[in-house]
């Protein structure tokens, strides 16, 4: 016994003192809470190797040292694209179901307003922060939300009791601005009323901080679930200085060579079978060494600022961390890392429309303060196909590089492992309520279409999906069925011919080799496999001639002219100047003639 019985009075006073005075002068810790708090990082247009732990370039120590004492999931889906994603992860239903079928920059006039495609959350649908908040968390979010924009269509309709939302697609990272034509401005809202971004706002830094905020200013007795779906690493691609000179020249050699190097580290790690083929590059791709030596010098830039971005992002998720280590709320929070679809392809310097917005709005695509304010940065198609390696294409397509991506989870109670057997991102929300106990949903929700991952991830099953089970995606007629090794997917146009493939992904994880015509029969039966998908989600077919470039401009255009009132004056007036100028034009040729023909 190391203290006398007569002197417990005087150390217990001793203690609340100790107590009281640290309360006053240190951090205050939070108090601990019967259930586990729940923090979910989103990456925006991450590839599945983007991260350092699964072999990408860029430095994520801290995304790494999660994936080191969690799980990393090495065969984990989401969809091809944003917003459909994120309600699905968010829901664990199909999207389809939540009424985030596509993103409105897609969007045929055919579909819109229809059931599943209203780009809003639909009525029944519950959010996990729905379901959380029942249970007594505290349910927050800052970052990209990209599901609507009425007040009723926003998070704090859908479960958030504090919110700091970004209602479009994305936006610039250093400024208050919309970065497309699509958007007249940059739809910040903080719980559903318009928002002002600090003067100092750089997007990874502010979502952390605001998120830290949050936390601090609402009841420490509830557990949280803190979801921060990040701007990085969507165009404009943008970074500090001091995170891009890391990466000065690392990118010099072309994507061609950046592709054979994730090729050969994806089979390193484990992430395809040895003697795995190169997966195939989509059509009309550049070649690096027909670029002259000031473009590759340029491209080589742009991609060392989306490689700063992630290390920027990666740098302030450590101090939310740090953060919560502080507070003593680290050991006892759950983390989900993961990315909503693989790399972005667009490009910024092959559209004249879209240069003449970047130049009224004050944008630069070049060199100069490349990843500054003013900078609008992008990667391109090739870059993207060598960042999805060793998936094929990108994002906005169901092949692998569109639709595999990481998944990390850690918390308390799991050991490290590296988990090998499918996962699905309707499958994140069900795992998570299961995880914390949560209760059933109301009868009249909608039924979550995803599984519980919890057995996978403390070892209790090797799986949650069996050979014959199906897995579907479809995001604006670019599809995807999975059932066992094997996989149809169809590409809309303009890069794809809207035909289906059938690839075989425990031999062929590139998608190289088209099975349909020796194994006439799996694809029957994934065909009718889809065509049952399609029925029961609610799928509505593509109207014919669709093609997803065509479709973007048509809905800018008519969203422009919305936005910007007097350019529709503008353009009649230059469509009536070209008119009157070659009506003079004919005038001048016919009293020309007619001089000539007189006697």
């Amino acid at each position: 016994m190391l203290f006398a019985r007569s002197s417990l009075p005087a150390i217990a006073a001793l203690s609340l003192f100790f107590i009281a005075i640290t309360a006053t002068v240190g951090i205050a810790q939070a108090q601990p809470s019967t259930k586990p708090n729940i923090v979910i990082i989103l990456v925006d247009d991450a590839a599945l190797m983007d991260f350092g732990v699964y072999g990408g370039e860029a430095s994520t120590p801290n995304i790494d040292a999660l994936a080191r004492r969690g799980a990393m999931f090495t065969q984990y889906r989401s969809s091809p694209l944003c917003s459909p994603s994120r309600a699905m992860l968010l829901t664990g239903v199909d999207n389809h179901r939540t009424g985030v079928a596509t993103i409105p920059e897609v969007l045929p006039d055919e579909q819109a307003g229809q059931p599943g495609y209203s780009m809003a959350l639909e009525p029944g649908v519950l959010t996990i922060a729905d379901r959380l908040r029942v249970e007594g968390y505290r349910t927050l979010m800052v970052g990209k939300w990209h599901m609507g924009k009425k007040p009723t269509e926003m998070p704090q309709a859908h479960g958030f009791d504090r919110s700091f939302a970004l209602a479009a697609s994305g936006a610039d990272n250093w400024e208050d601005k919309s970065y497309i034509p699509f958007y007249a401005e940059a739809p910040w809202f903080e719980d559903g009323v318009e928002a002002v971004l600090p003067d100092d706002f750089y997007s990874s830094e502010f979502i952390v901080d605001r998120m830290i905020d949050y936390l601090e200013t609402t009841d420490s007795q509830k557990p949280f679930l803190a979801y921060l779906p990040f701007q990085a690493i969507h165009i404009p691609v943008q970074a500090p200085p001091e995170f891009i000179s890391k990466y000065d020249s690392r990118y010099n050699s072309g994507w061609h060579a950046l592709r054979e190097e994730r090729h050969g580290k994806a089979i390193e790690l484990g992430l395809i079978p040895r003697g795995s083929a190169l997966a195939d590059l989509p059509p009309d791709l550049r070649q690096w060494d027909d670029l002259s030596e000031q473009e590759r010098a340029l491209y080589a830039a742009r991609m060392a600022v989306n490689a700063a971005m992630l290390d920027a992002m990666d740098h302030y998720i450590g101090r939310f961390i740090d953060h919560l280590k502080a507070t003593g709320q680290y050991e006892d929070t759950i983390f989900v890392v993961t990315s909503d679809n693989g790399p972005e392809p667009s490009r910024g310097d092959n559209n004249a429309a879209l240069a003449i917005y970047l130049q009224l709005t004050g944008y630069n695509t070049g060199l100069e303060n490349l990843g500054g304010q003013g900078s609008w940065g992008f990667i391109g198609p090739e870059w993207a196909s060598a960042a999805a390696t060793p998936g094929a294409w990108y994002k906005f397509y169901a092949t692998e590089g569109g639709i595999r991506v990481p998944l990390i989870v850690a918390g308390p109670g799991l050991e490290a492992a590296r988990i090998d057997s499918p996962a699905m991102v309707t499958d994140i929300a069900p795992t998570l309520l299961d995880w914390v106990g949560a209760r059933g949903a109301p009868e009249d929700a909608t039924p979550m279409s995803g599984r519980s991952l919890l057995a996978v991830l403390r070892g209790e099953a090797e799986s949650a999906y069996d050979d014959g089970d199906i897995r579907a995606i479809e995001v604006s007629g670019n599809s995807a069925i999975f059932k066992g090794d094997y996989k149809i997917t169809r590409s809309m146009p303009p890069v794809g011919d809207g035909n289906w493939r059938l690839f075989n992904l425990s031999l062929d994880p590139g998608e190289t080799t088209d099975l349909s015509e020796t194994k006439p029969a799996v694809l029957d039966d994934l065909l009718n496999e889809y065509e049952a998908y399609t029925k029961e989600a609610g799928v509505i077919e593509m109207p014919e001639g669709y093609d997803t470039v065509s479709q973007i401009r048509s809905n800018t255009t008519a969203r422009m002219l919305e936005n910007y009132p007097w350019l529709y004056l503008v353009l009649v007036g230059i469509v009536g100047a070209l008119f009157l100028t070659a009506w003079m034009a004919w005038r001048g040729v016919r009293r020309i003639r007619g001089n000539h023909s007189a006697p």
